[in-house]
């Protein structure tokens, strides 16, 4: 089924049937009617009640049957048993959609739950839309249409705006939309998705990416039921220029649990979900308040408020202020750049004793001329170093002498740079603030909050340079292979880094030995220095045991530290099952790195790079994308890293081979995808990274097989 298929009947019907309808406006089938008439909803409603004559003065029917007219959408307020036959009597007489208000289903227990999977099946079966049940249902807001209880509309009903919301929980998307036109933020539409018995949270989304009055789509998710789904919704939106802020709520503990590889306990579930966000161009925000402020600059500014870059120019008359800015801006990761000498030698023209440089201190002086703003705010929107501007006024906009003069340099700055985004920071009437968001200025009242918002807003202004490769199930890069994986692949390092080589990463030299002379004639054959390790299917991490020894020079030291390995690991695993030695070339010093994949219960296959050894799990700088990425994918993950100075030269190191890495992110990445099924988990701690040009080798390998039927994603 096509997502976001068919939600113009839940946002848009011509006509509305509402099941269970009273005549107590307190009661859940009394409200949507009381609303419907209140609010001025011009297509028919259509009460039906058991007991038939009138309800809210509007003539009642017993039943779907008596109807002379199918409407688009059915209401439903009925008790849970008589859902069921309600949505069978609708999907027959060939109603569009149904919202089921009712709750009494999956959240029950198994009993409600088996209820719900059948009028799932109906909707499948019969093409119907349903949403819910358990939802707080849905509003159309230009075409009135309201098909919800929620007590959000008992005072006014919102403005026609462009923020559409998507919500699985409908209290926290009715109080989205409260915060919303609180803030004088116009709405299109509301979707409360509930238990998702049919209509999900991707539909939602989906259908706002094809809805011309949305142009930002905020979403109140609390769990992901089809990744597939999720990411073609996304993509949707991405490629109709709308841009998505999730709030997720609830941090899973999936990927919390004791793992048998590092990778395991480094990607998290709710980390893969950031990565699949950051892959698809939307924004993740942590709070409600900052997905209503990131919501009101998308929609007052458009395009234009979406910065290029990270460079952003502060502006305040006070120097004070200047350093609050600068230190919160910096705490968001925004660049401050110093403004060119021409910038600044315009700047000091209009005002000699103005701090120039960045931030920028108009000082005092612009509140006796403040008509020197449009000379000053025109010099730093036309510096070539500068992406966004954030202007702070403690007071001019709550003074009528200033304010006017205020609007109008602002207005002609707007005018003459229309493309240059521009933030303010400032408290202003409500009259004020409404004109200066017709201007497309974003208004924000405190510098923290300001200066998070404009970081949002570079994080959705960038996101579209990174290629949209964002595909329904995550398919493998090539076709799967043939022959299943050899059973010894995952009996330990050797199998592993054997089937990992073939699928193009890179390793060294190395040959299994079961006996003291076994390992004298491989190492013979690789060449001195080499490295010993103990063969086990029992032993993950071999250095806890005392299984590895590095440096091995000749065969005098080769044979002594046999004898010494194979006994230090008697004593400490005295249990394990050892199949014998590897006797691997010895390698190069390098950057270390940690590479591994992991399996997301939800997304699927997911990769992961980091800073390796035995800091991995300390410093967890890792960087995640759902399998397969590409090498210039692989790229973005490694300059992603904090720890990516290391590889790019540092004091004075020599530049490392990040182009050999991103080959082997990418190329571990496929053979992740292509074995979803019999791979769980990937670990290589070390992927040693030598100088620019000199390639990099994974010396450690480890497959976990899956021991549960995975779900395709």
């Amino acid at each position: 089924m096509e997502v976001g298929r068919g939600l113009d009947a839940v946002f848009a019907p011509r006509s509305i049937a509402i099941f269970g309808a009273s005549d107590d406006v307190t009661k859940i089938g009394g409200r949507p009617l009381q609303f419907l008439q209140k609010y001025g909803y011009r297509g028919a409603i259509l009460p039906i009640n058991r007991k038939g004559g009138t309800v809210q003065s509007l003539p009642a029917h017993a039943s779907l049957a008596e109807l002379s007219q199918v409407p688009d959408l059915a209401l439903m307020a009925v008790p849970p048993e008589a859902v069921l036959e309600a949505v069978r009597d609708c999907a027959a007489r060939g109603v569009r959609a149904a919202v089921i208000l009712s709750s009494g289903f999956s959240e029950m227990g198994e009993a409600g739950a088996r209820l719900q999977a059948e009028i799932g099946e109906v909707a499948r079966s019969s093409g119907m839309r349903v949403v819910g049940p358990n939802c707080l249902g849905a509003i159309g807001v230009p075409e009135r249409s309201i098909a919800t209880f929620s007590v959000a509309l008992e005072a006014a009903f919102p403005n026609e705006g462009p923020v559409g919301i998507v919500s699985q929980s409908g209290n926290l998307g009715s109080y989205t939309m409260r915060l919303a036109v609180e803030r004088g933020i116009g709405i299109s539409r509301l979707l409360t998705t509930g238990n998702e018995c049919d209509v999900d949270i991707a539909d939602g989304i989906a259908a706002l990416a094809g809805d011309p009055g949305t142009r930002v789509i905020l979403c109140c998710m609390e769990t992901c039921r089809h990744a597939g789904k999720l990411l073609r919704a996304l993509a949707m939106a991405r490629e109709a220029g709308k841009p998505v802020i999730v709030l997720k709520v609830g941090v899973s503990d999936a990927g919390s649990a004791a793992a048998a590889s590092h990778t395991g306990a480094l990607a998290g579930s709710d980390a893969v979900f950031d990565a699949v966000l950051r892959k698809a161009g939307a924004l993740r925000v942590p709070s409600i308040e900052q997905l209503i402020e990131v919501g009101h600059a998308v929609a007052v500014a458009g395009a234009a408020g979406l910065p290029r870059g990270g460079r952003v120019a502060l502006v305040t008359a006070s120097g004070g202020f200047g350093v609050l800015m600068a230190d919160a801006a910096s705490a968001q990761g925004l660049e401050l750049p110093r403004l060119s000498a021409a910038t600044q030698a315009r700047i000091l023209s209009a005002l000699p004793y103005a701090s120039p440089a960045n931030p920028v201190d108009m000082t005092a002086q612009v509140s006796s001329r403040p008509e020197l703003l449009v000379q000053v705010l025109s010099a730093v929107a036309e510096d070539p170093g500068c992406d966004a501007i954030l202007l702070q006024s403690a007071y001019a906009f709550q003074m009528p002498r200033l304010r006017d003069v205020y609007l109008a340099a602002l207005e002609q700055v707007r005018r003459d740079h229309p493309a240059k985004p521009i933030l303010l920071c400032c408290k202003a009437p409500r009259d004020t603030a409404a004109q200066l968001h017709r201007m497309g200025l974003a208004t924000v009242e405190t510098i923290d909050v300001a200066c998070a918002t404009l970081a949002a807003l570079v994080r959705l202004g960038t996101a579209d340079r990174v290629p949209a490769e964002v595909v329904a199930a995550l398919p493998p890069a090539e076709p799967l292979p043939a022959e299943p994986l050899p059973a010894d692949a995952f009996a330990g390092e050797a199998g592993a880094k054997a089937v990992l080589a073939k699928a193009g990463l890179p390793v060294l030299r190395e040959a299994t030995a079961t006996s003291r002379e076994g390992a004298l004639a491989a190492a013979r054959d690789i060449g001195f220095p080499v490295v010993l390790k103990i063969v086990s299917p029992d032993i993950a991490h071999k250095t806890e045991v005392g299984g590895v020894v590095v440096g091995i020079a000749s065969e005098e030291q080769l044979g002594a530290e046999y004898d010494a390995m194979r006994a230090r690991v008697a004593q400490k695993a005295p249990a394990a099952r050892i199949a014998g030695v590897l006797v691997a070339q010895m390698a190069r010093s390098g950057t270390e790195l940690i590479l591994g994949t992991t399996r997301d219960p939800v997304f699927g296959p997911v990769v992961m790079v980091g800073l390796g050894g035995i800091f991995a799990e300390v410093l967890r700088d890792v960087a995640l994308q759902p399998a397969p990425v590409s090498e210039a994918e692989a790229m973005r993950m490694l300059r992603s890293l904090k720890a990516f100075a290391l590889l790019d030269g540092a004091r004075g190191r020599p530049p490392a081979d990040v182009a050999a890495a991103a080959r082997a992110v990418a190329a571990l990445s496929r053979f992740a995808a292509q074995h979803a099924d019999t791979v769980a988990e990937i670990d290589i701690n070390p992927l040693v990274v030598l100088d620019q040009g000199q390639g990099a080798f994974a010396l450690d390998a480890l497959l976990v097989p899956a021991t549960t039927t995975k779900d395709t994603p």
